[in-house]
């Protein structure tokens, strides 16, 4: 029962808060998904919940989105997550970490992804936080850069949701774009590495039948959905300079939780 309380909240929580933000959802949920399953059954636990979760906000908000904005952000962003998910994989292999003691014990392990990430966030938020970076706007013409970036260094750190709703909030998209935006792209980005999840899962010789999480992925998935009911309620009212605050705020709590092997 502690179980489905725990994953309940978090997804209803989380996702109010994503509907604005554009991410969090995965975080928040993670680390509680492991603390029931191994990690790597969290994982797939994890992206079920949240793809299962952009689909339902892609069916309320999708037709807000700007096409431009998927196509030129988004299809970039696909395609070097890839190449981030490479790149995670040979830093994995390397071992490389730094450790933090504490009176002779280990507080915390630190990668050089976690690390880099991290500063990567802090650096954002501080331009969604700062009044004299807050006003600045990037050029349409830089979408396909923001989802190299945001897509590589996704892949590389699953956090692909921040960077991505970094960008965006500084393209001039109003509030109900922006939200409309985030779900398409993160529906598209989802759809991809769930695919991927389910090829790896079968050529181990895996069935899904054998996957044990369903009554958990499902309690998430139907909190998640009221989550951005409620977020969706409230939608109009809320202006984009209190989402650049939003999302800032969560930019810089995530970021700073990487620095110091929090998460």
């Amino acid at each position: 029962m502690t179980a489905y309380i725990a994953v309940s909240l978090a997804a209803l929580i989380a996702a109010g808060l994503t509907m604005y933000s554009g991410f969090g959802l995965g975080t928040l949920l993670l680390p509680i998904f492991a603390l029931f399953f191994p990690a790597e059954v969290a994982v797939v636990a994890t992206a079920m919940v949240h793809g299962a979760n952009n689909v339902f906000k892609v069916s309320l908000l999708g037709r807000h989105a700007d096409r431009e904005v998927v196509l030129k952000f988004g299809l970039p962003a696909i395609v070097t997550a890839v190449l981030g998910a490479l790149a995670l994989g040979w830093l994995a292999r390397s071992g490389t970490r730094m450790t933090v003691e504490v009176n002779n014990e280990v507080f915390a392990e630190i990668t050089p992804v976690k690390l880099l990430i991290g500063l990567l966030m802090i650096g954002f938020a501080l331009f969604e936080l700062l009044p004299r970076f807050r006003s600045l706007k990037f050029d349409r013409r830089y979408l396909p850069l923001g989802g190299v970036l945001s897509g590589f260094f996704g892949g590389l750190s699953g956090h692909q949701g921040a960077l991505r709703s970094a960008f965006l909030a500084k393209t001039g998209l109003t509030t109900e774009r922006f939200v409309g935006s985030n779900a398409v792209i993160g529906f598209l980005v989802d759809l991809t590495r769930i695919s991927v999840y389910v090829a790896l899962f079968s050529a181990a010789g895996g069935r899904v039948s054998d996957f044990t999480g369903w009554p958990l992925v499902v309690t998430g998935a139907v909190s998640a959905f009221t989550g951005v009911l409620i977020g969706k309620r409230f939608l109009q009212k809320v202006t984009m300079t209190s989402v650049q605050t939003l999302v800032g705020i969560l930019l810089f709590g995530v970021g700073l939780a990487l620095v110091t092997g929090v998460l």
